[in-house]
């Protein structure tokens, strides 16, 4: 089983000691943060978010675990989890798992580029292989629709994101996306929405505003994937602007800095709603 040790600095949120529930309130949730507007803020300042490296941002669809990599200087990168147990947050810290972390949205599952982990009640299982298809490919992040869709990316210099269908129980060998998606210098680290209605990657191409910057594709009536479109200059800059996602209930997008030159990479949010304000006006939810 995966072990987490007790990392020593515990997170410094409010303790309820007369709660023994693990359910959240709205103040308890996202680690006890205020929420953010359409400006995107760090998230969890001196908690998470501090002056080591920290990315690759993921809750639980129980919103009750979160999970990211820290790399403290002159240190291995490690594998944390901030879980809400007793009416407090508790940080802990394992080695790094061998794929970024990625949580099916039943909660049953946990992806790590081509290998994944099985949630039981004692834990999490032992590393598993995806299939025989998906072992020659070096995938980063994988993330999956609630249908049971993958899309995922491969550590490569230009890298190509593909997709996997679940068709009759087995998934199909995968496919690449088109050019809409897979263009560019740098091409990684997608996400897909529960629903399939638009993916977000990072990638370096022409008309960006840093080294890596966030684009979305919605995906059309016709189930075709519509034109990248740049997730504008108040989610990228001249830094790496990486690793997109959605929180499980749909409210906030999470997202990494980073410059490594600096010695720079923190995860920031923002509403969700700067997701909608992207989408072709027919799709819009404020219609």
């Amino acid at each position: 089983m995966l072990g987490f040790v007790m990392f020593l600095n515990a997170c410094n949120t409010k303790k309820q000691n007369s709660k023994d529930s693990d359910s959240l309130t709205t103040e308890e949730s996202y680690l006890g943060q205020k929420p953010p507007g359409l400006i995107p803020e760090l998230f969890a300042p001196g908690i998470v978010s501090t002056k080591d490296l920290e990315i690759e941002a993921a809750f639980a669809p129980s919103m009750n675990e979160f999970y990211f990599v820290r790399q403290m200087k002159g240190e291995s990168p490690n594998s944390h989890v901030v879980q809400y147990k007793n009416g407090e947050w508790l940080e802990s810290v394992a080695e790094r798992n061998s794929g970024e972390v990625f949580i099916s949205t039943d909660g049953k599952t946990m992806y790590l580029g081509n290998k994944y982990r099985q949630r039981s009640t004692s834990g999490w299982s032992e590393e598993k292989s995806l299939g025989s298809q998906f072992e020659e490919i070096p995938i980063m992040r994988l993330t999956a629709s609630t249908a049971g869709t993958y899309v995922f990316d491969e550590r490569e210099e230009i890298g190509t994101i593909r997709y996997s269908r679940l068709i009759d129980g087995k998934h199909e060998e995968p496919k690449a996306f088109s050019n809409e998606i897979n263009t560019g210098k740098w091409t990684a680290h997608p996400f897909i929405a529960p629903d399939e209605s638009y993916i977000i990657w990072d990638s370096e191409r022409e008309g960006g505003y840093g080294e890596t910057d966030l684009y979305i594709s919605f995906r059309m009536e016709d189930g075709s994937w519509g034109p990248a479109i740049n997730m504008g200059e108040d989610i990228n800059n001249e830094r790496e602007n990486t690793y997109g996602s959605v929180t499980p209930d749909g409210k906030y997008f999470l997202f990494n800095t980073i410059d490594l030159d600096e010695g720079v990479a923190n995860i920031y949010w923002v509403s969700a709603e700067v997701i909608n304000k992207l989408r072709p006006v027919d799709f819009r939810n404020d219609r």
